[in-house]
């Protein structure tokens, strides 16, 4: 079992930011790729960002791209996503996610395990 736990979210004016963070207990953190997933009221859960084992590889939305950065420190079993440049449209609860594999980082379905969300809201 892997635990995680969003922290980080909040109220935030457009075109500002913020950096959510995820805490991972359980089963060692180095051996899961990490994702972002977010979901909008109403809207399916949509991927954002991923990252694999050690870091070197990333992946990001097109809709992100340019604006989040996704990173992981094995030595405290955390990832975190800086957000900035943000948009009403980013408003969304967002969720981290672990998997064992770099297989489908962007389908939701292929993740073990899931943090309770964080929820950011933009103002514009």
């Amino acid at each position: 079992q892997v635990q995680l736990v969003e922290s980080g979210g909040g109220l935030v004016q457009a075109g500002g930011s913020l950096r959510l963070s995820c805490a991972a207990s359980g089963r060692t953190f180095s051996d899961y790729y990490m994702g972002w997933f977010r979901q909008a009221p109403g809207k399916e859960r949509e991927f954002v960002a991923a990252i694999s084992w050690s870091g070197d590889r990333t992946y990001y939305a097109d809709s992100v791209k340019g604006r989040f950065t996704i990173s992981r420190d094995n030595a405290k079993n955390t990832v975190y996503l800086q957000v900035n440049s943000l948009k009403s449209e980013d408003t969304a609860v967002y969720y981290c996610a672990a998997k064992p594999t770099g297989i489908s980082v962007a389908l939701s379905t292929r993740y073990k395990y899931w943090g309770q969300g964080t929820q950011v809201t933009v103002s514009s």
